[in-house]
């Protein structure tokens, strides 16, 4: 399932995010978006778990709350339209 995390502190990095993430299962990967011209965090990240059910967990675990001072906001992400 491909699990899209916002309200990111725009400090963090991939690994400590996975980090934070492998707490509810395996993650095959994790990207934080970042403005193509500066380089500099967008505030969102996605992550992609194999398992659905590990998935769901851990968005009812995540979304609501606080990492390195932000709310999350983690749902499953949505394919573009």
């Amino acid at each position: 399932m491909n699990i899209y995390i916002g309200n990111l502190n725009y400090r963090v990095k991939e690994e400590n995010l996975r980090h934070v993430l492998e707490e509810y299962g395996s993650v095959d990967s994790v990207k934080v978006i970042k403005d193509r011209d500066t380089g500099h965090s967008k505030g969102y990240a996605f992550a992609e778990m194999p398992d659905d059910d590990e998935a769901r967990t851990l968005i009812e675990g995540l979304n609501g709350t606080e990492f390195q001072g932000r709310q999350l906001v983690v749902k499953e992400a949505l394919p573009k339209r």
